[in-house]
């Protein structure tokens, strides 16, 4: 049985007929116009049990001075039941898209803007490549979120990581960038809308740069990066490498003031 919270609901057929019109894919329109025009944007990585709900008009307010393209929600493993909460307390300050960034079924809510439906293509767990798929299906169904199928990796950042633990998987490690691109290509090829290369929250060293450039440059489709990232010199760097979105957390959440100061390398 998936696991519900005040921010998800039952689902009859009915009610997923209903729902399952065409939807407009306005968030990944976006993303993949960042791809066509070889350029990179900017998304800040909130997770709910490491950013207070009390502290999120703040972090909206500037994101909104920092032109930050998205915000992503949601977190390997969340204590407190408050996914829902925080994205209406940050659409009441921004109208800046909320993408959920779930770790578990259970963070799906409907109150965002659009759903990374994440399937770990570096891992050899069935339970994260199909399995957690197949019990979510019908809540993201009827949830009425536009649904990004992301091909998500891990990149070996130096230390273990939640997502690795969690996960029971290995990352790719960061010396092999052909089993980067070849897992990212096999992503794309398997249908995958966005390919999202992460070194996991806390990571000691970031996603090198050949292995960014390598796999965006033989891609078609939006390259996200994401993991130690923590100053404007290395946001530059995976924008030069042609990351087509940056995605910071851990050092946002230590010192929000950096928002600014992170986005603006990648203009």
């Amino acid at each position: 049985m998936l696991p519900l919270h005040s921010g998800a609901f039952p689902v009859g057929w009915a009610r997923i007929k209903y729902q399952l019109l065409v939807r407009q894919e306005l968030v990944y329109q976006q993303l993949n116009q960042l791809k066509q025009d070889k350029k990179t944007g900017f998304a800040v990585l909130a997770d709910p049990d490491k950013i207070g709900l009390g502290e999120i008009p703040e972090l909206a307010q500037l994101c909104n001075e920092a032109s930050v393209d998205f915000l992503f929600i949601g977190g390997s493993l969340l204590m407190h039941d408050q996914v829902a909460a925080c994205i209406d307390a940050f659409k009441k300050e921004s109208s800046i898209p909320v993408v959920l960034f779930p770790g578990s079924p259970s963070q799906v809510v409907r109150n965002a803007d659009a759903l990374l439906y994440l399937s770990l293509i570096s891992s050899r767990n069935p339970d994260l490549l199909i399995g957690q798929h197949v019990t979510s299906a019908p809540i993201v169904k009827a949830s009425g979120l536009e649904v990004i199928s992301t091909g998500y990796m891990l990149i070996d950042g130096g230390v273990p990581t939640s997502v690795s633990y969690i996960s029971h998987s290995m990352p790719i490690p960061a010396n092999k960038p052909e089993i980067a691109l070849c897992t990212a290509w096999a992503g794309e090829m398997l249908g995958n809308k966005a390919i999202y290369m992460d070194a996991g929250s806390g990571a000691k060293n970031p996603i090198p740069k050949e292995i960014i450039q390598l796999v965006s440059a033989n891609l078609s489709i939006p390259l996200f990066v994401g993991g130690g990232i923590q100053t404007p010199e290395k946001v530059r760097e995976n924008k030069e490498a042609g990351a087509n979105l940056i995605v910071v957390g851990n050092a946002i959440e230590k010192d929000k003031s950096l928002i600014k100061e992170l986005a603006a390398a990648t203009r």
